[in-house]
């Protein structure tokens, strides 16, 4: 089997809770429930056995209305929150026999900072809106272990130039700058560890409609020239078909189709899935 054919990351059965359960919906009683939401005990569960498989250079998107538990699952796979229950394995860590969500933080920090990058729906939550744009990339750089200041100050400016950001300004705090060019940055310091996954959640979300194209193209570009394997997540079945080479469909917390992005949008199998589609024919 070559390696295009191994997955880069595969995640089994994950599931995220928020509360404790009770014996009503302890084990996931489907009739019990309203959606994903226990009336009894008022637990919610979010992300209910997610399981699938990234290869390498692959974009797979995850679709669903909000409240399907798409960013649910890209916290828990960024370790952003602890997971209640599953096991993900990344090919690049331990040759793939360590299951990530059971390591020290030590080590999902080692993760985070070497084989991962995440670039946030709300750019405050991946940016330091006060630091320098250069500044913010230095921090992941530093972070992966890096010291050397030339070092840092010449990747940064070569990765603000790779993402339109001029250079005039990568002294400047993206507090400063647009909706568009703070995803930007985010793209930059998420790609300056050189990861072989990247998270995307949203990033095109409350932008105008110009700057959502040239963010997107940014991203295409970029995976074309280095063959990063990408999950990106969107409630936008433009975006994703764009985007993704596979496409998954969530709702409350359940994967309900599964497949090729064209056969999926195209010959939608689940009954919310054709719903999907066809709300935007």
């Amino acid at each position: 089997m070559s390696d295009y054919e191994t997955p880069i990351m595969s995640v089994k059965n994950l599931s995220k809770h928020f509360g404790e359960g009770c014996s009503n919906c302890r084990d996931v009683n489907e009739n019990h429930l309203i959606r994903n939401f226990c009336p009894d005990c008022g637990t919610v569960y979010a992300c209910r056995n997610v399981s699938f498989d990234l290869y390498p250079g692959e974009v797979l998107g995850i679709v669903g209305e909000s409240g399907s538990g798409k960013s649910t699952l890209m916290r828990s796979l960024y370790f952003d929150q602890d997971v209640t229950s599953g096991e993900a394995y990344l090919r690049s860590y331990e040759m793939g026999s360590k299951n990530v969500f059971e390591e020290s933080s030590q080590k999902k920090r080692y993760i985070r900072n070497h084989l991962m990058g995440k670039v946030y729906q709300n750019p405050m939550l991946g940016l330091r809106m006060g630091f320098s744009s250069i500044g913010n990339i230095a921090e992941k750089l530093i972070a992966a272990g890096i010291r050397h200041v030339g070092e840092m100050e010449s990747k940064g400016r070569e990765l603000l130039e790779y993402v339109n950001i001029p250079v005039y300004r990568m002294k400047e705090a993206p507090r400063n700058f647009s909706g568009g060019m703070q995803q930007r940055v985010q793209i930059a310091k998420a790609l300056s560890n050189n990861p072989p996954i990247l998270l995307l959640d949203e990033v095109t979300t409350g932008l105008d409609l110009s700057v959502q194209a040239s963010v997107l193209d940014l991203i295409k570009e970029l995976q074309r020239e280095l063959n990063v394997s990408i999950v990106i997540v969107s409630h936008d079945l433009a975006v994703i078909r764009m985007m993704a080479d596979r496409t998954m469909v969530m709702l409350d917390g359940k994967v309900v189709e599964h497949g090729l992005t064209d056969q999926v949008l195209e010959d939608p199998q689940d009954r919310y899935t054709q719903q999907l589609v066809h709300s935007l024919l």
